[in-house]
């Protein structure tokens, strides 16, 4: 029996075989991974740019939250400073898009400092928290998901994001590489 099967790493019609299986294989996931992910990984690229573009053109006033006063980072005197952001998609709606146009509602966490001149990152007025962006309206809807007296913050997260999106709300907040792009635009802001 051994004889039969000894020597066949040598038949070249084997290592064909191999070459066309391994070829197929690899076009198969290629072609699967381009099928499934350029369109959404597109897509949740043009929502993140479009979500912090809208973040950072909108008066502070729009998403300031749990106790923050924007009015001492403002200067009546001098231009507004520019609002810095960092944000991460949670998910949108409707889930089976596959164009920005037909986004309605954004879920996700925002990270937007003010950028006054000459303060440091450390020092500077902050906005964070997760936010549902509502694009059916001009201006866009800026929601931020805080606490009230009767209801802790986590029960109003989950009374806000549909649950699919309230797990992940809870547990993630910027990449590592949107924080770094997030405090290199914010120090240039800054004339840091």
């Amino acid at each position: 029996m051994v004889s039969r099967f000894a020597g066949w790493h040598r038949n070249p019609f084997v290592w064909t075989e191999v070459i066309l299986l391994a070829a197929l294989a690899g076009a198969f996931v290629l072609v699967d991974s381009t099928i499934s992910k350029s369109q959404p990984a597109d897509l949740t690229g043009q929502i993140t740019t479009w979500m912090r573009t809208t973040l950072e053109q909108a008066d502070p006033e729009q998403h300031h939250h749990a106790g923050h006063d924007v009015q001492q980072a403002t200067n009546t005197a001098a231009a507004k400073p520019a609002v810095i952001c960092g944000v991460h998609v949670y998910g949108y709606e409707p889930a089976e898009v596959t164009t920005l146009a037909d986004v309605r509602t954004v879920y996700g966490f925002h990270l937007c400092g003010i950028a006054e001149p000459k303060r440091p990152w450390d020092w500077a007025v902050k906005l964070a928290g997760p936010v549902i962006m509502d694009r059916s309206t001009d201006p866009p809807g800026i929601q931020v998901v805080e606490a009230t007296a009767d209801v802790m913050f986590v029960d109003r997260l989950r009374q806000m994001f549909p649950p699919e999106h309230a797990e992940p709300a809870l547990r993630e907040a910027l990449a590592p590489s949107e924080m770094a792009d997030l405090r290199r635009r914010y120090d240039a802001a800054a004339g840091l």
